[in-house]
């Protein structure tokens, strides 16, 4: 299946292939109505659609808009994680979403992350132990269209703080509980 958006630098690795093959057969995401598309073999690119059908219509007969908040919900998180590697933590935090237009046709979203993004996480976390970026997507139809605006919060930090922290959390709930 060709990407919404033509990529000429990226490819598709055997990995990121079996990946996205199995996260759109996933019951958690196949439920939401969206379709991974694309998913490049050093994951700074994603490509995902969301049709109209059974599980994304509302009752107005458009595309429900938590699933335009979920079909595109885990990515930059997953993203993080596989480009960083098992020494860091990355969790969603918080999300917004804008909805511009009602959804009739097949939407689709490109989420992209620069060298700049990620090289600015990992300074930031090696100065501070974490981070958080604040992340936008948007929901467009063939024509560009944008339909939904979202702003992904994210929280990036090295394993050994974030497990500092939380011991240091457990501890004083603890001391708070005596």
């Amino acid at each position: 299946m060709k990407p919404a958006f033509l990529t000429t630098t990226r490819k598709e690795s055997g990995k990121t292939w079996r990946f996205r093959t199995l996260m759109n057969w996933y019951p958690m995401y196949f439920g939401t109505g969206g379709k991974i598309l694309f998913w490049s073999g050093d994951s700074r690119e994603v490509q995902l659609r969301l049709r109209r059908n059974v599980w994304s219509y509302n009752y107005v007969g458009t595309i429900f808009g938590g699933s335009m908040f979920a079909a595109s919900d885990p990515f930059y998180m997953l993203m993080l994680l596989q480009i960083l590697g098992p020494a860091y933590v990355v969790w969603d935090k918080a999300a917004t979403i804008r909805f511009r237009k009602p959804g009739r046709k097949p939407l689709y979203t490109k989420i992209l992350l620069t060298n700049e993004l990620i090289e600015g996480v990992r300074d930031d976390v090696a100065a501070n132990g974490q981070t958080e970026r604040v992340l936008p997507l948007e929901w467009v139809d063939a024509d560009g269209v944008v339909h939904a605006q979202l702003e992904r919060t994210l929280y990036i930090a090295d394993k050994a703080h974030y497990e500092q922290r939380k011991q240091d959390r457990q501890s004083s709930r603890f001391e708070r509980n005596q």
